[in-house]
């Protein structure tokens, strides 16, 4: 036998590991009975749409800007709960998994693997029906160039999934972890990109935000969205770096956990 069959026939049964644990996060989240797994959907759906009732009820204006506020709340709750909810999901991850690692196939990685892929895949599905939905009801216009869109979709996605590495093995040493990092992701929502766009601070802050990965993914994103009607600040180099960075890091810390942990 070649490695290239080796690695095949490895690859087939770490998917097979990971859809499985997928079905059984999705089971065990929401159960058989009424909506099931349509939850994963509706939850993010509900969430962004909430807000969007609320602000366009009350007429809110971003720093007096002209953005139609569907859109623009689209843009930014979506982009909150794709690299919020993954570091949520993972933080506490280990611990109630522990039973699943007697199994020869099951590491450490597939639980988190596992629970990245469902949340990528709800709050994709959310943002991309939330959006057709809006653009059939008028209520916003179709985005002016969809590449730019997807650039910043895909590396919101790769730095909630690096977090998400890095916070779950953190949380699997210590269960203080879990009880800092929900008021650090609440507090870091104001800095994140979702309710401002950089061209409207004043240049100071400018320069100390352009630092937030989030910050420049939410800009590239609205830039595929309003094209000329806004003037976008990012740089996709930089984020690339700082995911593989924190990817690197959170690979390196959950190699360390699963040294140590032991089976319950």
């Amino acid at each position: 036998m070649n490695d290239t069959t080796t690695f095949k026939q490895s690859l087939t049964i770490n998917l097979r590991v990971i859809g499985a644990l997928l079905m059984r996060e999705i089971i065990t989240r929401y159960g058989r009975h009424n909506l099931g797994f349509l939850w994963l959907f509706l939850e993010p759906m509900m969430f962004t749409l909430g807000v969007t009732a609320i602000w366009s009820y009350t007429h809110a204006n971003h720093l007096g800007s002209t953005l139609p506020i569907a859109a623009f709340t689209l843009t930014g709750y979506s982009t909150i709960l794709l690299w919020r909810n993954m570091p949520t999901r993972c933080v506490s991850a280990v611990i109630p998994n522990l039973g699943l690692m007697y199994h020869r196939n099951v590491v450490l990685l597939d639980i988190f693997v596992s629970r990245i892929v469902l949340e990528v895949t709800a709050v994709t599905a959310s943002f991309s029906t939330l959006g057709i939905l809006f653009f059939s009801s008028g209520l916003m216009k179709a985005p002016e160039d969809i590449v730019p869109v997807l650039i910043g979709w895909m590396m919101l996605a790769w730095f909630g999934a690096s977090m998400s590495l890095f916070v779950g093995a953190l949380g699997a040493r210590s269960e203080v972890i879990e009880k800092i990092w929900h008021p650090i992701s609440y507090l870091t929502f104001p800095l994140s990109g979702a309710a401002f766009m950089l061209e409207w601070l004043p240049a100071p802050a400018r320069a100390v935000l352009i630092w937030m990965p989030t910050v420049n993914c939410c800009e590239i994103i609205r830039q595929g969205f309003f094209g000329p009607m806004v003037h976008a600040h990012y740089d996709m180099s930089y984020v690339a770096i700082f995911n593989t960075c924190l990817m690197l890091l959170g690979l390196a810390q959950v190699r360390l956990v699963a040294e140590r942990i032991a089976p319950q």
